[in-house]
């Protein structure tokens, strides 16, 4: 594998030292792209943006959605599905011929195996099936397959119609080659170990290998069931600098670049073998305030420090192209997404805040950071914002598994991230900005909210009601009435939505960027 992986990346940069433009295999996809925050490859356990979009293109789920309609719900690896009169009970008819990469046929049961191995492992992003009322002792009894081609999903409550539909095509939910999966199985972990570093699933490519925080290489799928993918061979760099990168895309070196900053953005817009695409994401970046600070969980600090960020400067200069002001928890496109601005930069009122809490000569504070751009200058941007207002704001930067680590650990102080929605049911980002059923140590649930040890039973009942509503109107008020809340008393300073950007070499045509980051999909890549 190692001497591929050198071949192949030879062959993009053999020529960079010549003066005319290097040029890529035509069958190979090469992206620069941050991948520090991959962790693991097994979709039970995958919860960061960079393995989502691995996943998105080597794992089916059951359904999926139109990236450009996300009401366009449809059958993947499932072809169709029916749901019972008392809105309990889904059965899904699995497709027929459909081969894992090891050549094992997929049936109902590793689509059965698949989501109970999610909950009975139970990690980080467990809860979005176990919301339903599964649990390791009822899981094979709930979901369960009838026979060869027949899953039947029942769940505690009747949901709002499309709510389990949309958990169904979040990233835990790819479906794993059972026989694979148990044949590397130790010590009764269902061979989550093996597959932290390795595959068992199908879908348009599979991996080949990845080396953390170096590359990520993936192969076609020829036997894929929807159809092989042009590109044989997909080679993500992890390139930090965003000059880098840019270097590398004029060079031609890489089709992609994926890290661009608002200057290189300028100049691929300037360059006429290059473009600039542009997708709006769900994402929204944030920070998270700990109520174990003594400080920091003040109500009147907590509104302080929201007066303290130069949302509109940093909209203009730092993140421009990239982010736009957001300060509520659904993004722009949601149902009963909150779309008002209360907050701008106010030293004044920030500081009178900070004396009627006690705090009139403010306070020393920590922020883990990722060290990447844009996020370390977004980082010195609060910083300085911060000390108008008299508050110390130290910067601790870490590549992003390190500060996710401590971050989901609850040993921040402040943590400035990113949050990107699991599924497109606006109970995706209630569930974890406004909802923390157990605020104690070892709650089963962790949500952003328990990472920030914010304890809120009144509006976790409220976000509990939203999702068995089933008037959409109805529903849409009551998230409204939820970010309106949330947006004068949580830990939250909420600050910008997403829009993911990608320089391009006007040669490569297909790359999807999606709502979700699952959704970046490299299966219709081209190259002329």
């Amino acid at each position: 594998m190692r001497k591929l992986f050198a071949c192949v990346v030879a062959a993009t940069m053999a020529v960079t030292a010549a003066p005319t433009v290097a040029e890529t295999p035509r069958d190979t996809l090469v992206m620069a792209f941050q991948i520090d925050d991959i962790i693991t490859l097994d979709p039970a356990e995958i919860f960061e943006f960079s393995g989502a979009e691995y996943a998105g293109n080597t794992y089916d789920r059951l359904i999926g959605y139109d990236p450009k309609d996300v009401s366009n719900v449809f059958g993947v690896a499932a072809e169709s599905w029916t749901i019972s009169d008392d809105g309990k009970t889904y059965t899904f008819k699995m497709r027929e011929g459909v081969t894992f990469a090891s050549g094992n046929p997929m049936t109902a049961e590793d689509a059965a195996f698949s989501l109970q191995r999610a909950i009975i492992l139970d990690k980080s992003p467990a809860f979005i099936l176990t919301q339903f009322g599964f649990t390791p002792d009822n899981v094979a009894d709930k979901i369960r397959a009838t026979d060869e081609m027949t899953l039947v999903i029942e769940t505690d409550q009747a949901y709002a119609p499309t709510f389990l539909l949309y958990c169904l095509t979040a990233t835990i939910s790819s479906i794993v080659d059972k026989k694979t999966v148990m044949a590397n199985e130790k010590d009764g972990d269902l061979g989550h170990e093996w597959l932290r570093t390795n595959y068992a699933g199908v879908g348009p490519f599979k991996l080949r290998q990845w080396r953390p925080n170096e590359s990520l290489l993936l192969d076609r799928n020829d036997d894929y069931w929807g159809g092989a993918p042009a590109m044989k061979r997909v080679i993500i760099r992890h390139i930090v600098e965003p000059s880098a990168q840019q270097l590398l895309l004029e060079k031609g070196d890489i089709d992609i670049a994926r890290n661009l900053g608002p200057d290189q953005l300028d100049s691929v817009r300037s360059n006429g073998d290059l473009y600039v695409q542009v997708g709006v994401k769900g994402a929204i970046y944030y920070l998270g305030l700990s109520q174990k600070h003594e400080a920091l969980s003040n109500p009147k600090v907590r509104q302080a420090l929201k007066y303290l960020v130069d949302y509109k400067g940093m909209e203009g200069t730092i993140v421009r192209d990239l982010m736009s002001v957001h300060q509520a928890f659904l993004p722009r496109g949601f149902l009963g997404a909150l779309e008002d601005t209360p907050f701008t930069l106010d030293v004044s009122k920030a500081k009178q805040l900070l004396a009627e809490a006690g705090y009139p000569d403010g306070f020393k504070v920590t922020m883990d950071t990722r060290n990447t751009s844009p996020i370390m200058d977004m980082a010195q941007s609060i910083q300085a914002t911060f000390a108008q207002g008299g508050v110390d704001l130290e910067i601790i930067p870490g590549d992003g598994k390190q500060t996710l680590t401590k971050y989901r650990a609850r040993n921040h102080d402040i943590y400035i991230g990113r949050w990107g929605p699991d599924y497109q049911d606006p109970h995706t980002n209630a569930d974890t900005f406004a909802r923390n059923p157990d605020n104690s140590d070892d709650a089963k649930s962790k949500p952003l909210a328990w990472r920030n040890s914010w304890d809120i039973p009144d509006m976790t009942q409220v976000a509990n009601a939203a999702i068995l509503e089933r008037d959409p109107a109805k529903r849409a008020e009551m998230y409204l009435d939820i970010q309106k809340a949330h947006q004068a008393t949580s830990p939250f300073v909420i600050m910008f939505q997403q829009a993911e950007v990608a320089g391009v070499r006007a040669d490569t045509k297909g790359f999807i960027i999606g709502p979700a980051f699952d959704d970046n999909r490299y299966y219709d890549v081209t190259k002329n």
